[in-house]
């Protein structure tokens, strides 16, 4: 159940990279979860593309794009070296799709927010970390 939102100014992407940016984001989000590689667990995976207006993005020194990746997961699902994993793959994958080397890797901040145990519903019924293992361990 988790969700992915990346944030860009748009024009940022290459036209491949706008195309496939969103599904790419999803499926690492839900490796480095460690979910089942199924149909079920992959429609919970939800990913969000933002373009920004031009000019509504910049730092105190330019205007070059830079890229906010928004996760949010249970709570416990995701160990440290998971996150790191995660945010290793994720910054690839944005540079990638922006046509950008790894040498503009600070330009890609990743924040992993986890979201409280017992604090996410849908369908309007709470699941909590323990549910979402036993779906996964029926898959």
């Amino acid at each position: 159940m988790p969700q992915i939102q990346l944030t860009v100014p748009a024009g940022a992407l290459t036209d491949q990279g706008r195309t496939t940016i969103q599904q790419d984001l999803a499926r690492a989000l839900l490796k480095w979860e460690g979910a089942p590689d199924n149909d079920f667990f992959k429609a919970l995976g939800w990913s969000y593309l933002h373009e920004l207006p031009e000019g509504a993005q910049v730092t105190a020194a330019d205007t070059e794009p830079r890229f906010r990746v928004d996760v949010t997961v249970p709570q416990f699902a995701l160990n440290d070296e998971r996150k790191a994993g995660l945010s290793k793959e994720v910054t690839g994958l944005v540079l990638a799709a922006a046509g950008l080397g790894p040498e503009h890797a600070l330009r890609v901040w990743v924040l992993i927010n986890e979201q409280t145990d017992g604090t996410w519903s849908v369908g309007g019924q709470i699941f909590r970390h323990a549910d979402l293992v036993a779906l996964a361990k029926k898959s």
